[in-house]
């Protein structure tokens, strides 16, 4: 029998990617209605359990409330599959006639479900349900932290996924956890593709592993209050939002940045909605609690309530305290609070004016959390805009807590526990992770045309022709000898009165007028000379309207009315946008 905790891990995992590839064998060919009603069997156990599970996972990690977690199991266990209804990933999934183009789903096979401490019951019902709605095997790898409270889930709802006629082994999850396993998950020849979700080390380990993996990144969320922002809504928001779960959401506000204009505003409001002002002694003692030497979150502080992390930090505050404000001046490591804190601690920045407010919006991000999430409190729409298309985030929320917003509760992208950073943040996307992304798309392609008709080939181009002798050129023709010429061929046919009445003025305007035209004709017939002339303009291109700004209503619109959109490089397009567009081939890229 193996004593060696990492080789029972490796041996245990080997076996589970094994069996839950041999189960997709047979899952691969089930229906669309068969894995549906699977995906609708689970999110019911997991509606019904979502409150025991949610108190669980708090009882085992310590981490956030349970009133939160309560909420967030059913981001994933009802929102999640509403949203996923109708959404064909099995088979045939779209037919495009007039292209004559049929696309086909293909499964990725077995998913590597790397899970965090923070998050671990909903973040594993959001990974199988996605999966298995992909038409996936799945084998989750629980974080040591969280093991009893993620092994629960899972077993919740691999049972469910059987009593609706799932196969055996299509959901497994590793109950021995170590660095090793999770390596030996990641690298096995029969997964397919990993998603991971923790700390940067993690992540990093994942797309280096050279299999397909979709990772994120750290969350440094700014959240920009704009002078025509209603101030006490935006305040109940921004503490709503930080307060939830204690802050464990990757999402989750972490700076107020407020034009000055607004600072008596901001603070009276802060205060009567029970925020607490720290003071110098009480920021610096927070700041080398929260951080470590090595730039990394305290995970002693991590999901903690305010009124625990200041006795931590050396002070008390009242107990009905929401969360801890602290006033900066700057961002960077010599400002340890600008980073990201995973707890219910908001850095409040007062800056002169909108374009000051951008530039610190931007420095935040870029300082920890580049591609991920940030907010703007605002009425004026081109501020909006302007804003969403300045910030290198992917989830650019407006009038809205960010955690609540950045997954789908209050706003219209798609329900995720997984979200992606894009290739600023080293990620592979920065789209709300869902099934979609666990499918590959098999194109079946009708001939439509023959090659020859595919280019426009142009002629070839013919020998020059020999240079004309002065003899051989054309004769020059005087301007008044063709003038009388045409008189006369006018005269003879009758359309003068007499050949010797003279010609009336309007007549003779006009017989000028049909020979200068003339003239100018072979004029330009006429063979130049050896020097190049100037290319032809193409002619201009129709007028197309580039849209700055695609929502997911935008979309439906020109759906229902049959219109295409038409985006350019720098325009924003929400995930859940660009997923409908793709979906009904909406969206047309241009490169203006």
């Amino acid at each position: 029998m193996l004593a060696d905790k990492d080789l029972v891990s490796i041996q245990e995992t080997r076996s589970k990617v094994e069996k839950a590839y041999a189960a997709w064998q047979k899952y691969r060919s089930y229906t669309q209605e068969q894995v549906d009603a699977i995906v609708e069997r689970m999110a019911a156990a997991g509606r019904a359990h979502a409150r025991r599970l949610a108190e669980l996972a708090v009882e085992e990690t310590g981490y956030g409330n349970a009133k939160d977690k309560l909420a967030k199991n059913l981001l994933c266990a009802d929102l999640l599959p509403r949203k996923m209804r109708g959404l064909k990933t099995v088979g045939v999934i779209r037919e495009l006639p007039e292209e004559r183009v049929v696309e086909i789903a293909v499964p990725v096979g077995v998913v590597a479900a790397i899970l965090p401490t923070t998050n671990p019951t909903s973040t594993a019902i959001f990974k199988i349900l996605i999966s298995l709605k992909a038409g996936n095997a799945i084998v989750v790898s629980p974080h040591p932290n969280a093991l009893r409270c993620t092994c629960a889930t899972v077993d919740l709802l691999y049972r469910a996924a059987l009593e609706a006629g799932a196969p055996e082994d299509i959901i497994g999850c590793v109950t021995t956890t170590t660095l090793e396993s999770t390596k030996e998950l990641m690298h096995h020849e029969r997964t397919g593709v990993i998603l991971s979700t923790g700390g940067h080390g993690i992540v990093k380990a994942a797309y280096s592993s050279g299999k397909p993996a979709f990772g994120v990144g750290p969350g440094n969320v700014p959240v920009l209050i704009e002078h025509t922002a209603d101030v006490a809504d935006a305040v109940h928001k921004v503490i709503e939002g930080k307060s939830f779960d204690y802050g464990t959401v990757c999402s989750s506000e972490q700076a107020i940045v407020a034009e000055e204009a607004l600072r008596d505003r901001m603070l009276a409001e802060l205060k009567s909605q029970k925020a607490f002002f720290c003071d110098a002694q009480q920021k610096d003692a927070l700041g080398k609690l929260l951080l470590t030497p090595n730039w990394t979150v305290n995970p002693k502080c991590v999901g903690q309530p305010a009124t625990k992390i200041a006795q931590m930090a050396g002070f008390e505050v009242p107990p009905d305290t929401p969360v801890l404000v602290v006033q900066m001046d700057g961002v960077g490591k010599q400002h340890p609070l600008s980073a990201e804190k995973l707890s219910p601690v908001l850095a409040l920045y007062f800056v002169k004016d909108f374009s000051a407010g951008l530039e610190t919006c931007r420095s935040l991000l870029r300082f920890g959390g580049l591609g991920h999430t940030c907010v703007i409190f605002s009425q004026d729409d081109a501020r909006i805009r302007q804003f969403a298309l300045e910030m290198p985030a992917f989830r650019v929320l407006v009038n809205t807590p960010a955690p609540q917003g950045s997954t789908g509760i209050t706003t219209n992208v798609f329900p995720s526990m997984t979200l992606g950073c894009g290739a600023i943040a080293g990620n592979i996307t920065g789209d709300n992770i869902g099934p979609l992304h666990l499918i590959n798309v098999k194109r079946l392609a009708y001939a439509v045309r023959k090659p020859e008709e595919a280019f426009e080939i142009p002629p070839p181009q013919a020998a020059a022709a020999p240079a004309k002798t002065p003899s051989a050129q054309a004769p020059v023709i005087h301007r008044e000898t063709l003038v009388t010429a045409v008189e006369k061929y006018l005269s003879a046919r009758g359309i003068v009165t007499g050949a010797a009445e003279p010609m009336t003025a309007p007549k003779a305007n006009i017989i000028r007028e049909v020979v200068d035209r003339f003239l100018s004709a072979r004029r330009a017939s006429a063979p130049q000379p050896p020097n190049p002339s100037p290319p032809i303009p193409d002619p201009p291109a129709p007028t197309i309207s580039v849209t700055g700004f695609v929502c997911e209503a935008d979309v439906r619109a020109a759906v229902e009315g049959g219109q295409k959109i038409y985006i350019g490089p720098k325009t924003i397009v929400t995930p859940s946008a660009r997923e409908l567009g793709d979906r009904f081939d909406i969206l047309v890229l241009t490169q203006r």
